[in-house]
């Protein structure tokens, strides 16, 4: 800073630096600060933690540099806008099986999964349920919440 003065922040990459490494400092001057002074500030824990993923931020600086990270960058670039369509119809396919289980499964009221947060009583917490469902949490326990006979009448 001293050598190079104001024309330091002339680059891009220059001024990402400087907020990097400004970010850390006020992460360590956070890490020292007593608990009192930080209930000033109300959202102190989370502050800090923010400012720890940051420093990882500094290996986009060697994109510059390295030309196999150049390319890997340059390829998760243009493969965003596919990854956009791939999420929306994600969400179209969600979107449809929540309002199929609204109405065929909103008189279910209780079960292993089914309780009073996740339901098919209304569109949302249909929706939510659904996405949940989507990760492979107790897809089979809602399954068995769903059919007429109780999970342990079921042969098999």
């Amino acid at each position: 800073m001293i050598a190079y003065g104001w024309s330091y922040f002339g680059t891009t990459w220059n001024k990402f630096d400087f907020f990097v490494v400004m970010s850390s400092l006020l992460d360590v001057f956070m890490e020292f600060a007593d608990a009192e002074q930080m209930q000033a500030i109300a959202v102190g824990p989370q502050l800090a933690r923010i400012m720890r993923v940051l420093r990882v931020t500094r290996v986009l600086r060697l994109a510059g540099k390295n030309e196999g990270l150049q390319a890997l960058m340059k390829t998760i670039e243009m493969s965003v806008g596919s990854l956009a369509n791939v999420f929306l119809l994600l969400i179209l396919v969600l979107f449809i099986f929540s309002i199929l289980g609204v109405f065929f499964f909103s008189e279910l009221n209780s079960g292993d999964v089914i309780d009073e947060y996740k339901n098919f009583n209304n569109f949302g917490q249909s929706f939510l349920l659904l996405f949940a469902i989507s990760t492979g949490e107790d897809w089979n326990k809602l399954m068995y919440d769903c059919v007429d006979t109780p999970p342990n009448c079921i042969p098999g």
